[in-house]
């Protein structure tokens, strides 16, 4: 089984390489996988959401889901599985950036950048939802494209995120209900009225 999911592996990354590497690509996909280290785009655009009062709930489900995707793919699944870079196993393959020091599966740059997108695509107008999952999978894609993923890294990090980004709005949103429950918003201050009663004539 290992055979045949490293077979599958190998052939997907040395086609990456042999058929869609060339020099327009290469400085746009060496560009777009940086977006994701360390979630830092992720983790900007996310605090710039809890600025405006309307897209504050999406700020901050994507910070917190964020936050799940490192304790989870990062701190867990990596140093459980220990899975070897592909670069260190498969001979033809070339890494184009800089080698990483943590484990491979899953992905980190895919797992919070579609936990991320996730959480928007349940949260913000698709206007503005889709355009970021479209750079969220493109991130994933970068992961292939530059020699630092397995594909299976990248599918494991997509599934990952998008149950962090499900389960954090699904969450969310019942404690969101629950605490509006125990503190009903309380009725807005009417505006004084006029009174039935006769006006005073100011004429004697």
């Amino acid at each position: 089984m290992e055979t045949a999911i490293l077979n599958f592996d190998s052939a997907i990354l040395l086609w990456i390489q042999d058929v869609l590497r060339n020099p327009i690509l290469t400085p746009f996909f060496t560009t777009i996988t940086h977006l994701g280290d360390a979630g830092v785009f992720w983790i900007v655009l996310s605090v710039i959401l809890l600025i405006p009062k309307k897209t504050r709930k999406a700020g901050f489900f994507a910070l917190m889901a964020l936050l799940m995707s490192v304790i989870i793919n990062n701190a867990i699944l990596k140093n459980l599985v220990g899975r070897p870079r592909p670069y260190t196993i498969i001979t033809d393959l070339v890494l184009i950036i800089r080698e990483a020091k943590d484990a491979s599966f899953p992905s980190g740059h895919t797992g919070a950048s579609i936990a991320a997108a996730t959480v928007y695509l349940k949260t913000l107008p698709k206007k503005f939802s889709i355009p970021l999952l479209v750079v969220a999978v493109l991130i994933a894609f970068s992961r292939l494209y530059v020699g630092i993923h397995y594909p299976t890294d990248v599918i494991g990090g997509a599934i990952t995120g998008a149950a962090i980004g499900i389960i954090v709005c699904i969450v969310g949103d019942m404690i969101i209900k629950k605490w509006k429950e125990k503190h009903p918003a309380k009725e807005p201050v009417a505006e004084a009225v006029e009174t039935d009663a006769p006006e005073e004539n100011p004429e004697n």
